[in-house]
């Protein structure tokens, strides 16, 4: 999915610093949703978007699914997905 520019210049501010400092860094600009699933939450002139990611051993950072957002809550459909594609990986490692 493409980004409008201003969430794409986000996206490419954070993904710098989570290589740069780890992918942790905390609300506003990530939180844990359990499982090992996290989100990086995006914020421009042309709205909300959010990218689940995971960290894996080895300091790989593997982003699951990213969408835009349009309601206040994330919507469980979107959520399933980064579930769905976080299990998909830690059986692929296994």
């Amino acid at each position: 999915m493409a980004l409008p520019d201003t969430l794409a210049a986000r996206y490419i501010v954070l993904t710098r610093r989570m290589v740069a400092l780890g992918p942790y860094f905390g609300e506003p600009h990530t939180k844990a949703f359990g499982e090992g699933l996290f989100e990086l939450r995006l914020k421009g002139a042309e709205g909300i978007a959010r990218v689940f990611f995971c960290a894996l051993v080895g300091k790989r950072i593997v982003m699951l699914h990213s969408f835009i957002k349009k309601s206040d809550k994330t919507p469980l459909r979107e959520q399933t997905i980064a579930e769905r594609r976080l299990k998909e990986i830690k059986h692929a490692k296994s």
